[in-house]
């Protein structure tokens, strides 16, 4: 089975890649791996052929060239996070929207080729007001234009899914915590920096209040999802090929709590506040929490709750260890 993952140099593409090379795929192994991403994507050994190709998928030529070899599976990844597609709009729609339609022409234009395409897509297509509860009916209106570019995109699927050119899942993941690595320009990020800078005994800025309310999962999790959806049956799905991905809802104060029960009030203590109006306004607008009982039904298995979240960053990115302080 050949695979291609566009922003495999990302943190979701090489955790993806390494679950991989254990698991495989839906029971089969993974033959090739295409790699693609901004930046050198390269890993280490692998127990299949890889190939890396470092460059900009969303450049003229650039799709076709990835898709010649016809993957059976894509997991398209790649994307402008959320506060760089709200500071360069240009930039945010060439590569996160009009990149995927190149994308997904290039496949259309193979004869004979139907490949399943798994999307990250995010909560970030819902906005403000929303119920306290966001089932899987709840209508997309984003607040931000990453929001909207997520939700072209979904609508872009489902119909290159309905024409028959492509067999596509969009799975609406929550926001992904506690990220490894450093921070990166998505207005979510501060979710992950609260947790991790502390962890590492450096400070870490809080951009909103603790009262805030957010929906989560881990990168285990969110890994988990991606792997699940490239081989469902998605007979069941019939026209609506995007899904509300679980996850666990918490405030901001609740996290924070939970960071102080596990490494005491030193680490805890490195959090500052320190409001930012826009990260409130748009972060604030996405839902807090979601009722995925379809995505359940299909098999998806989300966490359990933050403990269990943080102890699992704390054991895989730290190997157990607690900052000296």
């Amino acid at each position: 089975m050949k695979i291609l993952i566009l922003g495999a140099a990302g943190m979701l593409g090489r955790k993806l890649l390494a679950r991989l090379a254990v698991e495989g795929l839906g029971g089969a192994a993974v033959t090739t791996a295409v790699l693609h991403d901004v930046v050198d994507p390269t890993p280490a050994s692998q127990p299949f052929a890889v190939e890396c190709q470092a460059g900009d998928y969303a450049a003229p030529g650039a799709a076709a060239a990835l898709v010649a070899g016809r993957p059976a599976v894509i997991f398209h990844l790649a994307s402008i996070v959320s506060g760089e597609a709200e500071a360069r709009f240009e930039e945010g729609y060439r590569v996160n929207l009009d990149g995927t339609r190149a994308l997904l022409e290039a496949i259309r234009a193979l004869p004979d080729y139907r490949p399943r395409v798994v999307f990250a897509s995010s909560l970030a297509v819902f906005g403000a007001p929303c119920p306290e509860v966001v089932d899987d009916d709840y209508l997309c209106a984003p607040s931000s234009s990453y929001g909207v570019q997520k939700a072209m995109v979904e609508l872009l699927l489902a119909d290159y899914s309905r024409r028959g050119f492509i067999d596509a899942l969009a799975l609406r993941l929550p926001t992904v915590c506690v990220r490894p690595g450093r921070p990166n320009a998505a207005l979510s990020g501060f979710l992950s920096s609260i947790m991790r800078e502390p962890l590492k005994g450096e400070e870490a800025v809080l951009p909103v209040e603790e009262a805030m309310r957010v929906w989560i999962a881990s990168p285990r999790a969110a890994v988990s999802y991606l792997l699940h959806a490239a081989s469902l049956d998605t007979g069941p799905l019939g026209a609506r090929r995007s899904l509300n991905m679980p996850g666990v809802s918490v405030t901001v104060g609740e996290q924070i709590a939970a960071l102080r029960a596990r490494a005491g009030d030193r680490v805890a203590g490195l959090i500052r506040h320190a409001p930012d109006a826009t990260v409130a306004r748009v972060v604030g607008s996405w839902p807090q929490r979601f009722d995925a009982a379809r995505a359940r039904a299909l098999g998806f298995v989300g966490d359990v709750d933050f403990a269990e979240i943080l102890d699992a960053y704390i054991d895989e990115e730290l190997g157990g260890r607690l900052p000296a302080l």
